[in-house]
């Protein structure tokens, strides 16, 4: 929130990453790395969630037992993503930015620190940050926060319902433009 709102649906292309590269300021889906949401949606499922499973057979639905999740990508293999104090801006490699995706209503950091993403890991957050068990949330209560990119199973391109919210998500991308490759 405010990018995607409860009971909107979004496309997910599953070239990325692979034929098309994902970058920073993506919003990307994944499997839940470590546990982050608690429980099995396919233990007792809804009927919503036998839909899902009878779609994900085909692929046009992620697999529920999977547990995906949906965040804006941050940082990359060998970033530093540094928040120094509570309410401050977020810092990739040295680079202030400047989030016009994020809930305004709040402030880019909830908690501050300072990490390198190690080789072969993402580093995500929400844009609703004092809303979102994100990276940073997880680094903090439990001392990770890295998703692995095996974890990537691609990038959200659009809102396609409701009909009235329709519209992409690349926008931010333009975010991250003036941050170096490497700390």
């Amino acid at each position: 929130n405010p990018t995607l709102l409860e009971n909107d649906k979004i496309l997910v292309s599953k070239l990325s990453p692979g034929v098309f590269d994902i970058q920073r300021g993506d919003v990307i889906v994944f499997e839940d790395p470590d546990d982050w949401i608690p429980g099995d949606a396919t233990e007792d499922p809804t009927p919503r969630v036998r839909l899902m499973m009878a779609l994900s057979v085909v692929g046009l639905a992620p697999d529920p037992s999977q547990d995906h999740l949906v965040k804006r990508l941050i940082g990359m293999p060998g970033d530093r993503v540094v928040c120094e104090d509570e309410g401050a801006q977020l810092e990739v490699n040295g680079v202030a930015l400047d989030e016009d995706y994020i809930n305004q209503a709040n402030s880019p950091c909830q908690h501050p620190f300072d990490i390198t993403v190690p080789e072969g890991d993402v580093w995500v957050m929400g844009d609703n940050r004092h809303a979102s068990a994100d990276s940073a949330w997880h680094h903090v209560h439990d001392g990770d926060g890295f998703v692995p990119e095996d974890n990537i199973t691609g990038k959200a391109e659009i809102i396609f319902w409701p009909a009235g919210r329709w519209s992409g998500l690349g926008e931010g991308r333009e975010t991250f433009e003036s941050v170096p490759e490497q700390p």
